[in-house]
């Protein structure tokens, strides 16, 4: 028997057009919509559609106007080799009668003849599943597949009825039928089972969103060419949105300046406007509008956020239902939602049109709620965007946050956002703020005397409710000591801050390390300036130990930094290397950007690898530390980046221009109240250590005459230059007046003994300059110092050419200090047959011998008993044929053993 029609025959309302010539309005919801010639065909997604033909199910998802129709229409028109039927839903469909029957017409307009046993739905609210088995079996039996296309699928996505049977029917159809849904919304389907076997092709609002290169393309189809800057503001501002681009497009054609009217058009009064808002907002109900204007001011919501700037309560379900329906609402996680940005901006012109005064009342509301939901860097610009600095300077002080202005990745941020602050703003709280701002850019007076009118208008008593201000007015005296080079003070301010944090609950401190972290580094820095090296060292050791994470990362990059050039000074090569890679390391794992670091660990390294003689790499190091923003501001960086320049330049022979630059360092703006022992050192040598090789002593000595010496190392200094004026024994009193060794590096050590060496040679001891020499062969080779040895002067080639078995065991040293002489080789081949051995014993215990040291140092020194050195030396004579130590030292020198 032969089913009837939907309600008995073809004049029921719902289906009153069924035949091929009905109606106009049900032939364009059959139709295919025409693709325009401006439409972009995007290779990327066009590939998802094909890959799509392998499977059953394919979903389109995305807001409206984001050019899902026009993707599959043409795909359909230029790639599908099958049979489509193309069906756009509408919102009467949802009746499973209605919808299948018209579904069923679907197919016979486009060509698919089906069987006339399956029939058509008799009710328009129901359908007999055996019609629907009937259709699936006769689909599952055909040769070749049929397509449907379900346009605005959304319009009866809450029809569970129509899902249902639409699973049934794609369920047991097998290989005939291929579905394509294009929706705003997902539609109850079990897309979790397609998408666990691998059988959906999913395109969402992500994959539809325009990229810049196919924007360029967009707009060029309608005769505006547009530069790729062009392209790419505005796919970030529309954020790829089909629509939006075609709209501001066309909007642009009527401009005088179409690319500048793309990258500036004003959303609120534009086409995009009216589109968006007849579209999406005025689709919803007035408390949905309401919503959305109000949280239009946010860039990120959540439903208790969102019912703090309503009022009400309803929130939730509300932001839950517009993100089924794709209405520019998506969700981030956890709760949190977040408006197109585009569609926000539209939104803030309306609220403004609709509700004139309100927007600042949001953003306190909302900068209120943020803040005690622990959300500090998203409540202070609410606060700031309602014109209430008081505010905003009194968050950031009460949850201890000044320290986020100083150091850390939201320095940058934090500072740009209260540049803004407006000059009437007053308290101690915006002076702080002011303080802070003015000593992060070293600028002391400006930040002191806001400091100081902050201080003065506290409450007096140190109330606990006055902890967090104090506190903060203790960091902040900290890091002007520093910037001014003052110790003592510095020292003081942190007293104070620890006195202050005491009245503090300990875990409120604890949530904000950074503070900790950077005043340490602050106080270690000023040590450091001052010379307090051991306190200095202590004090960076405590900021490096702080809690680790993003906000401290900045204080433990430069606290390594500076411990790094602890070591340096004090001649510990390893140690420095360790300390600065370590510097590198924190830095690279926090993301801190390289012109962001303080480039005092690559002067570090630098100055290793001079002394190791490795310029190329030491040069690499120096540009580095140069590109990095406190090379400019930071005293010590840079000193040291010019003391170490100077350095290259006397190393590669240009002993002028070296001291050019260190000239030219004496003029440089930054000048501290107090000037610091070390580096006035530092750059005394470097500046004697051009002279010298210059050639001018005189010069040399007069730079120590003029800055009196500190250091081991700068007193090793002053020697050098008093031997190379002739000044023996002056320079050998300067050394005899060194503290013994102590904690003092292999670096300094080596310079010490060459510069003795040479007192000596230049005396006419040339036995005790050898065995000096060795010392400090000995003392570099673990380290590869080749550099004191390169820079000692032309004594030491020519001891070294006179001694080759000092050079022997040390290949590390370069080529120019170890060759053999001729006049050794020619007394090498006509000495006669070379003696018996020495084993590698009986030479260390033969160039000690050399040195003059005695059996009982020689047994102490190798760290061997005394019998076992005498009998090492017995050995010695009999191999040497000598009797006597003399005899055996000159003849292994005439052998070439020393």
């Amino acid at each position: 028997m032969k089913a009837r029609s939907v309600g008995g025959g073809r004049d029921d309302p719902a289906l009153k057009a069924v035949t091929p010539d009905g109606d106009p309005v049900l032939a364009a919801r059959l139709a295919v919509p025409a693709v325009p010639g401006t439409f972009v065909r995007r290779d990327r997604l066009v590939e998802q559609l094909a890959d799509g033909a392998h499977g059953p199910l394919t979903l389109v998802n995305g807001p409206a106007g984001a050019g899902k129709t026009l993707l599959v229409a043409d795909w359909i028109t230029a790639y599908e080799p099958g049979t489509v039927a193309w069906l756009t839903v509408e919102p009467q469909d949802s009746a499973p009668g209605v919808f299948w029957s018209y579904v069923l017409h679907a197919f016979r307009h486009h060509g698919v003849a089906l069987p006339d046993d399956i029939g058509s739905p008799a009710r328009p609210g129901e359908v007999d599943h055996s019609l629907l088995a009937r259709l699936a079996a006769w689909l599952n039996a055909r040769d070749s597949r049929v397509t449907l296309v379900l346009d605005e699928f959304d319009r009866v996505a809450g029809a569970a009825a129509v899902a249902d049977e639409l699973q049934f029917v794609l369920r047991h159809a097998g290989d005939g039928l291929r579905l394509v849904i294009i929706s705003r919304t997902e539609p109850l389907l079990p897309l979790y089972r397609y998408r666990a076997a691998g059988e959906l092709v999913d395109i969402r609002a992500d994959d539809l969103a325009f990229r810049a290169e196919e924007t360029s393309a967009l707009v060029d189809r309608h005769g505006l060419p547009l530069s790729a800057e062009a392209a790419r503001v505005l796919t970030e501002r529309t954020e790829g949105w089909a629509a939006g681009l075609r709209l501001c497009t066309l909007a642009a054609q009527r401009a005088d300046d179409p690319e500048s009217f793309l990258k500036d058009f004003e959303a609120g009064h534009s086409t995009v406007a009216d589109f968006l808002l007849g579209e999406v907002l005025r689709a919803h109900p007035a408390e949905t509008q309401d919503l959305l204007l109000r949280t239009s001011i946010l860039e990120e919501t959540h439903p208790d956020l969102a019912n703090a700037l309503t009022g009400r309560d309803d929130a939730e379900p509300i932001l839950e239902e517009l993100q089924r329906a794709n209405a520019f609402v998506e969700p981030i996680g956890h709760s949190w939602y977040r408006l197109h940005p585009l569609f926000a901006e539209i939104l803030r012109v309306h609220l403004r049109v609709r509700h004139p005064g309100l927007e600042p009342e949001l953003h306190r509301r909302a900068a209120g709620w943020l803040s005690r939901a622990g959300l500090l860097d998203e409540a202070l610009p609410h606060a700031a965007d309602a014109g209430d600095w008081e505010l905003a300077a009194a968050e950031l002080i009460d949850h201890l946050a000044i320290g986020r202005l100083l150091t850390g990745l939201s320095a940058e941020r934090l500072d740009g956002l209260f540049a803004r602050m407006a000059p009437e703003a007053s308290g101690p709280a915006p002076d702080l703020v002011r303080a802070a701002r003015e000593l992060a850019h070293h600028d002391v007076d400006r930040g002191v005397t806001y400091l100081r009118r902050a201080e003065e208008n506290l409450p007096d008593g140190g109330t606990d409710d006055t902890a967090a201000a104090r506190l903060s007015c203790a960091v902040l005296r900290v890091l002007a000591a520093r910037v001014a080079g003052s110790a003592d003070l510095a020292e003081t301010a942190a007293r104070d801050a620890a006195e202050a944090g005491r009245a503090l609950p300990a875990d409120q401190l604890e949530r904000r390390p950074e503070l900790t972290a950077r005043m340490l580094a602050d106080l270690g820095s000023a040590q450091l300036w001052a010379g307090r090296f051991d306190a200095a060292r202590h004090t960076l050791s405590a900021a490096v130990d702080a809690a680790q994470g993003r906000s401290t990362a900045f204080a433990r990059h430069e606290a390594l930094g500076r411990l790094a050039l602890i070591d340096f000074l004090h001649g510990l090569p390893g140690r420095a290397e360790a300390h600065a890679r370590g510097a590198i390391a924190e830095a690279e794992q926090s993301g801190l950007p390289a012109s962001e670091r303080t480039g005092m660990a690559e002067l570090v390294l630098a100055a290793v690898a001079i002394d190791r003689d490795d310029l190329a790499a030491a040069q690499g190091h120096l540009d580095q530390a140069a590109a990095t923003s406190t090379a400019s501001r930071d005293p010590v960086v840079a000193v040291e980046l010019t003391i170490l320049r100077s350095r290259m330049l006397v190393a590669r022979g240009d002993a002028r221009a070296a001291l050019t630059a260190l000239d030219d360092m004496a003029k440089h703006p930054l000048v501290l109240a107090e000037p610091s022992p070390w580096v006035c050192d530092r750059i005394a040598m470097a500046t004697a250590a051009a002279h010298l090789a210059d050639g001018d002593p005189k010069a040399a000595v007069k730079v120590f005459e003029e800055q009196p010496s500190h250091s081991p190392e700068s007193l090793a200094a002053e020697a050098r230059a008093r031997v190379a004026a002739g000044e023996g024994e002056r320079a050998l009193a300067i050394l005899d007046e060194l503290p013994e060794p102590g904690d003092r590096g292999p670096v300094i050590d080596v310079w010490v003994l060459l510069t003795r060496a040479q007192a000596v040679d230049a005396l006419g001891d040339p036995s005790a300059a050898e065995g000096l020499v060795l010392r400090a062969l000995t003392a570099a080779r673990p380290h590869h110092l080749r550099r004191p040895f390169l820079q000692a002067g032309p004594w030491l080639r020519r001891l070294m050419l006179q001694r080759p078995a000092l050079a022997r065991e040390h290949a590390w040293l370069p080529d120019t200090l170890s060759p053999q002489p001729a006049a050794s080789r020619q007394r090498d081949e006509s000495a006669g047959p070379s003696p018996e051995p020495l084993s590698a014993r009986e030479r260390d215990v033969l160039e000690r011998l050399a040195q003059l040291m005695s059996t009982e140092e020689i047994a102490a020194d190798l760290h061997l008993s005394v019998n076992t050195v005498k009998t090492h030396l017995k050995s010695i004579y009999r191999k040497l044929a000598a009797t006597r130590r003399g005899e055996a030292v000159r003849r292994a020198r005439e052998l070439g053993l020393l």
